[in-house]
């Protein structure tokens, strides 16, 4: 028996599945509901990976895995969905993980976001920052923003990804989406290119390294909404990580430069829900003239109590929002407790 990549991707569009999973020595898997789940049918042989990988990727995207050792891109199944790819070698053998991408981009209520979110979509300028661990959502929330914005904003939005995920048409916006690697070379060459382009809202896909993360805080305080994402999870983590990118005797003067242009740190897990599905908890930190004030004077530790006492400015911490999950039955204790910031007081909360 061999395998169809089109029948594989059926299957993964038919059964809702986050991910597939194709390696040497297994059948295909599916990450069905945050659970690893095999394919009926043989382990897959080196033959069998290398002609999945030749059935979706370009010969760029080959000569790429070949030389480079992995390639990333992103392509369309018919109408049905659109698929983020990393191709790469593992034991001399080519292997694929594919993530799929809704074509139905999400409402902000569906997403799980609060109102008071669109006051912040409406600002001019500022950075605001999207975080969480791999996997979490951040795609998915930050494209339901950008269709917002695209709903009832007239301004030109550029997005800047690595692979383009969602595509976006033209409503009361103008959208230039840019893939990096495609359309140009780099984040940080796409934000310094894109600024001469009349943007009003710019989307980083990553902010990866020092000069991608100087060119979006620099577009963020020259008058533009910039969004980024970042691999952290929780606000106080996400400002001394990019504190830490910084060279010693430059970190004050970052310090300053967040606490003017950050206007809202959004961290998000995605959890497994009792009875199957995935929810997004998140920790919301809305800048406040004492918000800035500790990021100014490093005093990141005293983020968490601000955002404790913030509920008033839409705020609320993610052990908070984890714990609103659980007394409402959406998700059990253990999940709560693997998924929280603060693990041993979560379990003493709810073990009380």
């Amino acid at each position: 028996m061999s395998y169809q990549m089109n029948e594989l991707l059926e299957l993964m569009v038919d059964e809702n599945a986050s991910d597939l999973h194709i390696h040497v020595g297994q059948p295909p898997c599916f990450r069905i509901n945050g659970t690893i789940t095999p394919a009926d049918g043989p382990a897959l042989t080196p033959k069998d990976t290398e002609e999945l990988v030749d059935a979706i990727a370009s010969e760029h995207h080959i000569q790429k895995i070949k030389t480079v050792g992995g390639a990333d891109f992103g392509f369309a199944f018919r109408d049905r969905a659109r698929f983020r790819v990393n191709a790469f070698k593992a034991k001399g053998s080519f292997e694929i993980v594919l993530r799929q991408i809704p074509n139905d981009i999400l409402t902000l209520g569906q997403v799980g976001l609060p109102d008071k979110m669109k006051d912040l979509l409406m600002r001019p300028r500022g950075l605001f920052l999207v975080t969480g661990p791999t996997g979490s959502g951040k795609s998915t929330t930050l494209a339901s923003m950008i269709d917002w914005i695209n709903t009832h904003r007239e301004d030109h939005v550029i997005t800047i990804e690595d692979p383009i995920e969602y595509y976006h048409t033209h409503k009361k916006c103008i959208i230039t989406q840019r893939e990096v690697g495609i359309d140009v070379s780099s984040f940080a060459e796409a934000i310094r290119s894109g600024l001469r382009q009349d943007p009003d809202v710019i989307l980083v896909g990553e902010m990866r390294d020092l000069e991608t993360i100087e060119t979006a805080i620099t577009a963020a305080e020259t008058g533009h909404l910039v969004f980024a994402t970042l691999h952290t999870t929780g606000s106080a983590r996400t400002v001394d990580r990019i504190v830490d990118v910084f060279p010693s005797g430059a970190k004050d003067q970052i310090r300053t430069q967040l606490a003017s242009s950050i206007i809202c740190v959004l961290s998000q897990v995605l959890c497994k829900k009792i009875g199957g599905g995935r929810v997004a908890a998140f920790e919301i930190m809305i800048t406040t003239n004492a918000i800035a004030q500790l990021i100014r004077e490093n005093k990141t530790y005293r983020i968490t109590s601000d955002i404790q006492t913030g509920a008033r400015f839409g705020m609320i911490t993610l052990d908070d929002h984890l714990r609103s999950l659980y007394n409402q039955g959406i998700i059990d204790a253990n999940e709560a407790i693997v998924k929280s910031q603060f693990p041993n007081e979560m379990r003493e909360k709810l073990m009380a």
